[in-house]
């Protein structure tokens, strides 16, 4: 375990055990005293705006009964293309704390946070502390990073440490409180994470290609040895031509790749038409499922939570490649 992660886990031990001490052994009357009187002073539960659902669950998770927090992209909705309603814009002006994936993943909604910040609102982008040298940079984004960072369960649990750390410091009173909740969410996301490996890792070797509808998948695949090929880019702004489609449906063909993928979040169109170019090859390539890329399933359901959207994913992709997973995934709420 890296020092500062050690660090990390040893101060919340000693917080979740002893409380804060002064230099006696005592719990400070003092800390008490001011942690009483911020309480007195912030009206609960206080307001967050936070921008697609993958953000939102991770935030919900963190900020307990302490902040109503408010998702402003639901289901199936692409971030890459979101614009914001005027709606939107009242809701962000009347938030006390805003967070955002980053890494350009919102690329329409960046004057509004630039204009939130320079107003003094606290807006944070979950995803700044982590290492760039892990940050995946494809030549066809270049200049930019892959954004979709959420899809290695690892990597977005470092994210997890951000929001705990930025709600402590705009709550003081309850800085202790959030660095329990994700102390005990990161626990979580580590059983995601080994799920994950352990079940791709059953698929035979010479079928891990996934494919799917756009380039959402890298760090999925960096992360479980995977091979990852796609008929659109990062963002879903670009466009399939006729020879990225032709191209890919002769890969398939070539290596029998048994099924590929849809999205939730985005058109089938260029899918439809990879089966259709194989079939006409003479190779049968089914639809393995419906994967969640950059949106979760529907609220209220254990797809439309995060880990519900990488269980999900995970149990699917290991399924339709002939890999083997429990039939309801990891904690048995898969939807059958």
């Amino acid at each position: 375990m890296p020092a500062r992660r050690l660090a990390w886990w040893l101060g919340l031990l000693v917080v979740i055990g002893c409380g804060r001490l002064d230099r006696a052994g005592q719990v400070s009357n003092t800390t008490a005293s001011s942690r009483t009187s911020q309480e007195e002073a912030r009206g609960y539960p206080y307001k967050i705006v936070t921008t697609c659902g993958m953000v939102t669950d991770i935030v919900r998770q963190i900020a307990g009964d302490k902040a109503e927090v408010t998702g402003l992209m639901g289901e199936g909705v692409d971030p890459h293309l979101y614009k914001p309603t005027r709606n939107d814009v009242r809701e962000l002006m009347a938030a006390d704390v805003v967070f955002y994936s980053g890494l350009m993943l919102e690329g329409r909604m960046g004057d509004n946070f630039t204009s939130l910040a320079r107003g003094g609102k606290p807006v944070y982008p979950i995803t700044e502390e982590i290492d760039p040298d892990y940050l995946r940079e494809p030549p066809e984004f270049a200049g930019h990073y892959d954004p979709h960072v959420w899809m290695d369960v690892r990597a977005w649990s470092e994210c997890v440490s951000l929001v705990a750390k930025v709600l402590g410091e705009y709550d003081i009173a309850n800085a202790d409180f959030y660095l329990i909740n994700a102390a005990r969410y990161q626990q979580e996301l580590s059983k995601l994470h080994e799920y994950a490996k352990q079940a791709i890792a059953t698929i035979p070797e010479d079928r891990r290609v996934l494919i799917t509808a756009h380039d959402a998948f890298g760090y999925f695949a960096r992360a479980y040895a995977l091979e990852v090929r796609s008929v659109q880019g990062l963002s879903t702004e670009s466009e399939a031509s006729v020879q990225d489609i032709n191209n890919l449906v002769n890969f398939i063909v070539e290596n029998k790749i048994p099924a590929i993928f849809v999205e939730s979040s985005v058109s089938e169109k260029n899918v439809r038409a990879i089966i259709e170019g194989a079939a006409q090859q003479g190779w049968k390539v089914s639809i393995g499922g419906e994967l969640f890329s950059d949106a979760m399933g529907k609220p209220g359901t254990y797809e439309g939570t995060y880990v519900g959207m990488i269980d999900h994913n995970v149990t699917i992709i290991t399924q339709a490649l002939g890999g083997e997973a429990p039939k309801l995934g990891l904690n048995g709420k898969l939807q059958p």
